[in-house]
């Protein structure tokens, strides 16, 4: 039995169908019982806890040989960032209870950097106290998910202009498609046992992309010109504050600081083995747009 804590979510999701696709059972852990159909159908046991009640949590996978973490974010809290933590303390207390055989935990390319950068260094703290824990443990470190360009997609298509954080606009990032991470995680939670040994490996996709390239694809996909265009760097506390609390703004700005700096929201150099998934920028993306 593989427990999936926030198995609703897109990875979580990916993770739990190519589980049940290899005949392993599951148990979705959801903080929503109304979005259970679609694992239902998997054929997954579901489970309904409070990430931050860690009675109700440590109850849910108390019968899981192996569980999966995604840290979660939840933008329209007051505090994001302050939630986050609060969530990583509550599940590392839960797993501490329950104690399964083998922990994966969802992490962040630049996680290893000690230095602040934002977003990276939430997870960085949550990789410290998970290697506290007994057992056998798994850091999956994730590259960019390929969704999050989905945000820009409505003003490229209206204004055939995408804003973008990446500065220069040409430099190429680390980007993953969700499904080839949670299919990732899946093939990783079903290896065989390490005895105690904590493995670090990272996930990305088959090519590394800038923000022209998802410009170059958008048009591509919509039949309209598209062009990036760099956000001035004077200007992303007052873009960003339109769309979400002064906590995840302040995260977002050190952790594009540090991509654009370059070397930093990377693979952990000469540690673990990176694992590439197969689908590319224009596969991710074709959801997104509007069928014409």
């Amino acid at each position: 039995m593989v427990a999936v804590i926030g198995a609703a979510g897109n990875v979580g999701f990916s993770t739990s169908a190519a589980l049940r696709q290899a005949g392993v059972p599951v148990k979705a852990v959801l903080r929503d019982v109304g979005k259970a159909v679609r694992l239902n159908e998997l054929g997954c046991e579901v489970g309904v806890a409070d990430l931050q009640n860690i009675g109700e949590l440590s109850q849910a996978i108390s019968n899981a040989d192996a569980v999966q973490v995604i840290l979660p974010l939840s933008p329209q809290a007051p505090d994001p960032a302050a939630d986050l933590r609060r969530s990583g303390e509550s599940i590392i207390k839960a797993l501490e209870k329950a104690r399964p055989r083998r922990v994966l935990v969802i992490s962040d390319y630049g996680a290893h950097v000690s230095e602040d950068i934002g977003m990276p260094s939430v997870f960085h703290e949550f990789e410290a106290q998970f290697r506290q824990l007994g057992g056998e443990k798994i850091i999956l470190r994730s590259a960019e998910h390929m969704h999050n360009w989905s945000r820009s997609i409505p003003p490229a298509l209206e204004s055939g202009v995408m804003p973008s954080f990446q500065d220069p606009v040409e430099m190429t990032q680390p980007t993953i498609a969700a499904q080839d991470l949670g299919r990732i995680s899946a093939e990783l939670l079903q290896r065989p046992a390490t005895k105690g040994v904590l493995q670090i490996v990272h996930a990305e996709g088959p090519s590394r992309y800038s923000a022209a390239d998802v410009a170059a694809t958008l048009t591509q996909l919509s039949g309209r010109a598209i062009r990036a265009e760099a956000v001035p760097r004077a200007a992303w506390q007052q873009v960003l504050e339109q769309r979400m609390p002064a906590s995840l703004v302040s995260l977002l700005i050190k952790a594009n600081d540090a991509k654009n700096k370059g070397g930093l929201v990377e693979a952990e150099p000469n540690v673990g083995e990176v694992i590439r998934g197969t689908t590319e920028l224009i596969d991710a993306l074709r959801p997104f747009i509007p069928q014409r």
